[in-house]
């Protein structure tokens, strides 16, 4: 579902907002779409009702990425439509284990990506990730 901004009706700006994916932690939104792009904000490993899983970095990587999938939907898009990811890792050398994880969610979609090592993220998260899709539907 996606809301529109609190202006005069022409904006092709449209906030995302769904129960599927945990809500904002801050003042942002889930998502935007602009045109035909969806932009999802980056997405923790936290379950819809705001719960952190704890684990190891692969888990925690399934989570965003699951987190990622139920914005997109809500925008219009798909993971199969992502067009870049960044991924934020508080610790590079956990890289392995991340992208495996990363591989199994994404497939043989395999997005442009960046991935950048952080000194700390949100709730002590191992991991976040945002990212860019085509909307298949307007």
């Amino acid at each position: 579902m996606t809301s529109a901004l609190p202006d005069d009706g022409r904006s092709e700006i449209h906030r995302i907002a769904t129960q599927q994916a945990p809500a904002a932690i801050g003042p942002y939104s889930q998502g935007s779409t602009f045109k035909d792009l969806v932009f999802a904000s980056g997405q923790l490993p936290l379950r819809a009702d705001g719960s952190l899983v704890e684990g190891t970095v692969a888990e925690q990587t399934k989570q965003s990425i699951a987190n990622l999938a139920a914005v997109l939907q809500a925008g219009g898009a798909s993971l199969a439509t992502v067009i870049k990811t960044t991924v934020f890792v508080k610790d590079l050398s956990t890289f392995a284990e991340m992208n495996q994880a990363y591989a199994e969610c994404f497939g043989a979609v395999a997005p442009a990506r960046s991935t950048v090592e952080v000194a700390r993220l949100p709730r002590d998260v191992l991991v976040e990730i945002e990212a860019i899709a085509h909307r298949v539907e307007a």
